[in-house]
């Protein structure tokens, strides 16, 4: 009997060959093409898992009655951009930012947006009475070998500014980006240096990417580079690091492109951000008079509210940045571009990102699902509330299940540094973070 499966925060992720299966992917294929009656791209990053489940998502779409095009190793928005400019809807094998032993399923609706929730369910609910395949072996797909190319080009008619007076250090994370993002940024003119961009199959995110950027730091500094950027595995995300070697999240590039924006007139509107953002985003737009949405975390969420509210900025203090009236979803490339073209006409990143907002002291932990209990975590926020006589006004607790992993994520915020650190240290301690 075959188990049902739901989509998480980001498509269905797990363990390769354990949860995400070929008979899933298969069945994924068959879902898809049952649901959509376009073309249907399909892309994959560099984890050793991801072409052979990749073949079984276009056997399945052959399978269903469905044109499915191998795009090869490809980041996530490329594959929504391949799809917007070609009419089609989209398939990525990709867990992002989680280990290379993880791999994930995604679906991109027609025109490469995120899913909405109905269309989803559509698609969950066609995979969990799709039929199984017969064969254990796929026929290997040719893959579209002019797709790299026109993604990176159509970013380039983007973004097309000069950006030879930079020094930039690119973190490819080993990913999806690995493949196109030299080709890319060797056109703006930049000097550049390009580290983790040799996957193997199993390097994907090692001490890499936006989620470990210590090496890019160290790179950077020992470059004296003008700005690194750190992708991640599917490159959706972007994290900077400045000349100083001080790291530049989402926040950061958020209040940034908002505020340059905003000065230019042609913001369009607010800024959608998530639960997730730092006190201090909400003091400085606040100051700049710039309208604010709050979502709950995830990219899809920030994106269906920028529909809803017909605006154009939003995204995550992770790094995903969504420019709407440029892309169909976040880009970790075209952010890159747009920060390069930023810094160019205003000055460096530090000196921007320290004029323009002041971060409160905040603290982002993971901890164990299997442990955690939120009336130790309540408990003692309470009681420090009182040990500090800390005003709830100037405090935040937010305690979140994460949607990709088995694991809580708590975030801390307060104007009181020691506040937030105590709190940190002792749960850090209690559940050994």
């Amino acid at each position: 009997m075959v188990m049902p499966v739901r989509f998480g925060t980001d498509g269905i992720r797990g363990r390769a060959s354990d949860e995400i299966t070929v008979e899933l992917a298969y069945r994924l294929g068959r879902a898809v093409a049952s649901v959509f009656s376009v073309p249907v791209y399909v892309g994959y990053d560099t984890r050793e898992s991801s072409p052979t489940l990749a073949a079984a998502v276009l056997a399945g779409l052959s399978d269903g009655g469905a044109t499915g095009v191998n795009l090869g190793y490809f980041t996530t928005p490329g594959v929504a951009v391949i799809a917007q400019q070609r009419g089609g809807a989209g398939v990525v094998v990709s867990a992002s930012h989680n280990p290379y032993y993880d791999n994930g399923l995604k679906v991109l609706g027609v025109g490469g947006a995120k899913l909405d929730h109905a269309t989803e369910a559509a698609v969950e609910s066609a995979l969990n009475v799709a039929e199984s395949p017969t064969a254990k072996e796929f026929a290997t797909v040719d893959i579209d070998e002019s797709a790299e190319h026109d993604y990176a080009t159509h970013l380039r008619a983007l973004a097309p500014g000069d950006l030879s007076s930079l020094s930039i250090v690119i973190d490819c994370a080993n990913g999806a980006a690995s493949h196109v993002a030299h080709e890319l940024f060797a056109t703006t003119g930049a000097t550049l240096r390009m580290i983790h961009d040799q996957p193997d199959g199993r390097n994907i995110n090692e001490g890499s990417g936006s989620t470990h950027v210590e090496s890019l730091v160290a790179a950077v500094l020992e470059s004296g580079a003008d700005l690194g950027l750190a992708l991640d595995g599917d490159a959706d995300r972007l994290i900077a690091v400045d000349s100083e070697g001080t790291v530049r999240d989402g926040d950061d590039l958020m209040v940034l492109f908002a505020l340059d924006r905003h000065e230019r007139a042609v913001l369009g509107g607010g800024v959608v951000v998530t639960s997730m953002s730092n006190l201090g985003l909400y003091r400085a737009l606040d100051a700049a008079k710039v309208e604010i949405e709050e979502t709950d975390v995830g990219d899809r969420n920030v994106l269906l509210a920028l529909e809803d509210k017909g605006w154009i900025l939003g995204g995550e203090q992770s790094g995903h940045v969504i420019f709407r009236d440029l892309a169909p979803t976040g880009d970790g490339l075209l952010t890159g571009l747009l920060l390069g073209e930023l810094v160019v006409r205003k000055g460096p990143l530090a000196d921007l990102a320290g004029g323009a907002w002041r971060r409160v002291p905040q603290d982002l932990f993971n901890v164990s699902l299997e442990h955690f209990s939120d009336d130790i975590v309540q408990g003692l926020f309470n009681e420090l509330l009182e040990v500090y006589d800390v005003d709830r006004a100037d405090v935040r607790l937010l305690v979140r299940p994460s949607g990709t992993e088995p694991l809580v994520r708590i975030m801390i915020e307060a104007l009181n540094a020691e506040f937030v650190e105590v709190f940190a240290e002792r749960l850090k301690s209690l559940y050994g973070a």
